[in-house]
């Protein structure tokens, strides 16, 4: 390819191993992604959709009330609503109805005269709800990401790639993009094209109704790009092809609920008119190419924000609208439901930690569970998720929950499957579901030793009783003479960046300050660094929460760095800065 070793490796290590497979990563097309059809239940879930439609039956789109579900509710519901109006959509009350499915949700569809319901992003493991909707002669159509059981839904099509005999070759689509498949299949089937079709062999006409196609669907996958950043799916094959467009679309032409979200991050997409740029870089706005970074950090957890606090159904408003006003008075909704998710969020977590601080329980342990009826149930995942962050062990964190139950979220490390973990306390839970890093469970409080304690040995069992060291997993060793303007555009094309294709860490040995480290912020260490063996200049650094290493730098320690290559915006200058990710001083 006419690169130098390190990029080579770092495409190995992302397993791409071919001078096609290369060409595919860097030059991302819609024609990568897969052919929807060869989805498990796809045929089926088509043709049921298409008999609602021209019989006129109501049809209502069911969705989690996280991001991911919330995102496919508003792609899904926007596109079939365009072909027929008598179409409705439903968020389960997290307080009131828990996660999935749940009979309040059917019965709301039974009363308004719902025949099918589209569930989105939940409904693999809900037996019961599917056979009660039977009942009264409503029709089911699941979509869903999360690991099935032994037996799945008797729906219409139950669409989930992580089936054991789902042919579909990409097995880690989010939610959203379960929804966008399906959309996808039915809107081929209406251009008589699909996007899997060789150009080269379609006439003039299918082929301009292709590039049409494409399109089309383009509008719908910042969506998608949301939330394959907000439910850390892996970002690489068809996942990264529709992030990238997704980033493409949220970067050229947002639309206006995303917009009025990206403004509390200072964060302003319109095209300049006038000394409008000007005004508004006086306000603190700038203009920025937005990452999956930023979906992650600054719209994620405000969409979150409504489902957590108060209802999902505004998130779901937010993104449909097409009206910058009603966009901006829901987004202002939203973000003061993130601040007092926030506040929260603080509390509980402090809590939390006091407990494992100074309870005897928690000392040795190698699982951290915790309950608090007081807990409010719509941060339990983000304190699960502090918790493992802070000790370093899979935590689950539960509350009071509906029915009687202690409804909670488990969080965990790579080294432990806590869904597989979860399977083998079955027998002790009423509901569980999620993946190998994160789950959401409910089981009744009689049951709680004895699952605490089947849980704990189970994590033993999985990754042994002395403490898990963090470690910073490092892509390749480099010298700063390496760091050239041709590595660094090559570097950038590895974009967008997330799990399976993080932004790649790189080791440099035997360097030096050059005298002025000083610390900025709460604990932040800000140096240049430059290696003692090469003629090279030095680069800024920033180690965030690190300032225990200025005394070492002062004194003119060496040091090995891990760190990250980013670029610095400052007052219109840019400049390549070090991201510093581990400090290790040299004996």
């Amino acid at each position: 390819m006419g690169v130098d070793r390190i990029i080579a490796t770092l495409l190995v290590e992302r397993g791409v191993g071919t001078f096609e497979e290369a060409r595919r990563f860097f030059r991302p097309g819609l024609d990568q992604i897969h052919d929807p059809y060869l989805m498990k239940g796809m045929r089926q879930a088509i043709d049921r959709i298409n008999a609602a439609i021209k019989n006129r039956e109501r049809i209502m789109v069911y969705g989690d009330y996280d991001v991911d579900g919330t995102s496919a509710v508003a792609l899904v519901f926007s596109y079939f609503k365009e072909l027929d109006p008598n179409i409705d959509f439903y968020i389960p009350d997290r307080e009131r109805e828990g996660y999935g499915i749940s009979i309040q949700g059917i019965d709301y569809a039974r009363e308004t005269g719902v025949k099918l319901i589209i569930a989105l992003d939940c409904g693999i493991k809900a037996m019961e709800q599917v056979d009660y909707a039977a009942r009264f002669g409503i029709d089911f159509i699941i979509g869903d990401h999360h690991l099935p059981g032994d037996e799945v839904p008797r729906a219409v099509a139950v669409l989930d790639p992580k089936q054991s005999d789902c042919p579909y070759p990409y097995k880690e689509l989010s939610g959203c993009g379960i929804g966008f498949k399906i959309v996808e299949a039915h809107l081929e089937e209406r251009m008589g094209v699909r996007l899997c079709d060789m150009p080269e062999q379609l006439d003039d006409a299918r082929r301009q109704r292709q590039e049409e196609l494409k399109l089309y669907l383009l509008k719908y996958l910042d969506l998608v790009a949301v939330s394959i950043a907000s439910d850390i799916v892996p970002i690489m094959g068809e996942n990264r092809v529709l992030a990238f467009f997704g980033l493409r679309v949220l970067n050229t032409k947002p639309r206006p609920g995303i917009e009025a979200i990206l403004k509390y991050g200072h964060v302003d997409k319109r095209q300049p008119e006038g000394d409008q740029s000007d005004t508004e870089r006086k306000n603190g706005y700038f203009e920025k190419e937005l990452t999956i970074s930023d979906l992650v950090f600054l719209v994620g957890p405000r969409i979150n924000a409504a489902g957590r606090i108060r209802s999902a159904f505004d998130s779901v408003r937010l993104m449909l609208t097409d009206d910058p006003n009603i966009a901006r008075q829901l987004a202002d909704d939203i973000n003061s439901y993130n601040m007092e998710r926030k506040d929260l969020d603080t509390a509980a977590t402090e809590e939390a930690k006091r407990r494992i601080d100074t309870d005897p329980f928690y000392q040795g342990r190698q699982s951290l569970v915790l309950y608090d009826p007081a807990w409010h149930r719509g941060v339990v995942g983000i304190v699960a998720s502090r918790i493992v962050e802070a000790y370093n062990k899979p935590a689950i964190v539960f509350t009071e929950g509906s029915d009687g139950l202690v409804t909670g979220s488990a969080r965990s490390l790579k080294e432990f499957d806590v869904h597989e973990a979860l399977e083998k306390c079955a027998d002790l839970l009423e509901h569980f579901g999620g993946h190998k890093s994160a789950a959401g469970v409910s089981l009744r409080k009689e049951n709680m030793r004895a699952f605490l304690d089947r849980f704990e040995r189970l994590v033993r069992e999985g990754i042994g009783s002395e403490e898990v060291v963090p470690e910073v997993e490092v892509d390749a060793e480099i010298g700063f003479s390496q760091i050239t303007p041709k590595f660094l555009r090559i570097l950038k094309q590895f974009a967008p960046f997330g799990p399976d294709n993080n932004v790649p860490v790189f080791v440099s040995r035997e360097l030096v300050d050059t005298g002025n480290a000083r610390i900025v912020g709460t604990n932040h260490l800000k140096f240049n660094a430059i290696p003692i063996a090469e003629r090279t200049s030095p680069y800024p650094a920033i180690a965030f929460q690190q300032g225990e290493a200025l005394s070492h730098m002062r004194r003119g320690e060496l040091f090995d760095l891990c760190y990250q290559l980013e670029e610095n915006y400052w007052r219109g200058r840019t400049e390549i800065q070090l991201n510093v990710k581990d400090i290790k001083f040299v004996d």
